[in-house]
Formats: C-alpha cells, structure tokens, sequence
C-alpha cells in the first residue's frame, strides 16, 4: 500500500530541520522557518514532535532548539567497523603529535567536501577545524585531492559542475591537479581563508579506491611553504598507513 504524500511530506520536513542543526548547536522558530522557507505554524507543529520523542530539546529561556539526547542514543549503535572518523582517529592523534598542527579528515559529498573527523593542534595559536562543516571543492588542498584524486570520469564530471568563483581560473586549478597527482600531495595558502595553510594527501583502501583526504592546517606564518613540503612526507606516510587500515 503506498504511504500518502502528506505523510512522506512531513517526513521529510522533520529531517529537513534535524539537518540545520549541521552547522548551528541552537536554532529558533523563525531560524528554521525561514532556513527552509515554510509557515511557523508547520515548523511549530514538526518541532513539538521532534521535542517529544526526544530528538531535540528546547530552551524555555532562549526559546531555542537543540540536537536532544536520543541523536547520541542513536549514534552509539553506530558501525564503527569500516567508518574512517573512528578507525583513523588514532593515527589522526599521532599524526598532530607529529606536525604539531590541526590534522583533519575529509570526505566528498557531490560538489562539497565535509569534514567528518578533526584533531586539534595543542598550540596556542591554532587552526580550529570544527567537525561536520562543509567547503566548497574550488579551494583548498584536501578540495583539489578529492578531485584529483578521484575516477577519470568523475574528475571530469565534478569539474564541469562546480561553481567556480570569479577568483578561481579553472585553467590554473586543472594543472594543480595534474602536480597533485605526480606529487602525491596538495597544499594551499589563503585560499578559502585568510591567515591560514595546509597540505593534504589523499588516503586510498586496500583496493586502490580513493576513500578521503587527510590534512594538516595551521596559521600560514608557520606553516610555511618549507615547512609543508617538509610535513608532507610525514601525512603521505600516515595516508598510506590509514589507507591499510580500511577495506
């Protein structure tokens, strides 16, 4: 019997809200109604009903939303067997402990990278990589690994749909990619944000299948050019390591 449209309309609404709080730990009503262009009422409405079963919980002060407890009873069950931000975690640690900078790890997700695992430098001064955030594929090392990375035909692909920023030539970004793929490495100074660098190398599993960047970020007047051509045999070596590590 096929489940009305209503139902799976409503549905969807709800994980659309579960999932603005990707990049945001409290949201109000008119937050989220406007987020995802719909009626308060409606939101009111799908909000008491996450707030019931426990998926999110709400303020009485602020008035604002945030993830409940039952997201992380559901997380626990998780299979961690063959998930890369719990397996390489370890080697992540030891790989900071090495370089001294912010080590994260990235996976591709259409035209965007996320950044799905993250350990963060011990340094005063350091660059903060907070886990979940999404970036474009026009900038930055663990970007243009993903991309050279990747199969012939979905390189292609991925290039002809990206949005590429007026300061962004294509032509320039295609022969990086052509270095990264001899270096074995990536690296980028300022090119998604200001006073940062970092230098990344793609991590493939036991079957030659690219599986996830991995990088280390740090303030750019440290991590200098010298100093990223230095790390990069260090984080090639734990890609290499990690890449062991996954089927």
């Amino acid at each position: 019997m096929e489940e009305p449209k209503a139902n799976v309309r409503a549905v969807e609404r709800a994980l659309e809200i579960m999932l603005c709080f990707t990049d945001s730990t409290d949201l109000g009503l008119s937050e989220i109604a406007t987020r995802l262009s719909l009626h308060k009422s409606t939101v009111h409405r799908l909000l008491a009903t996450l707030e019931n079963k426990g998926f999110l919980i709400r303020d009485v002060q602020t008035e604002k939303y945030r993830l409940g407890f039952r997201v992380w009873e559901l997380s626990a069950n998780l299979t961690h067997n063959d998930d890369p931000a719990t397996m390489l975690l370890p080697e992540m640690e030891r790989l900071r402990d090495l370089v001294e900078e912010t080590i994260s790890l990235y996976v591709r997700d259409g035209y965007e990278r996320i950044r799905i695992q993250a350990v963060q430098s011990k340094q005063a001064i350091r660059r903060v990589a907070p886990v979940g955030a999404r970036m474009p594929l026009t900038v930055g090392a663990s970007s243009k690994v993903l991309v050279a990375h990747a199969e012939p035909l979905v390189s292609a692909e991925i290039l002809d749909g990206l949005d590429w920023p007026d300061y962004v030539d294509r032509a320039s970004y295609e022969e990086q990619l052509e270095q990264i793929r001899q270096l074995g490495f990536a690296t980028s100074v300022e090119e998604r944000e200001l006073g940062t660098a970092a230098v990344a190398a793609p991590i493939f599993n036991r079957n030659g299948q690219l599986v996830a960047a991995i990088a280390a970020s740090g303030p750019s007047n440290r991590l200098t050019q010298e100093k990223m051509k230095q790390y990069a045999h260090y984080i090639t070596e734990a890609a290499y390591r990690m890449g062991k590590m996954m089927r």
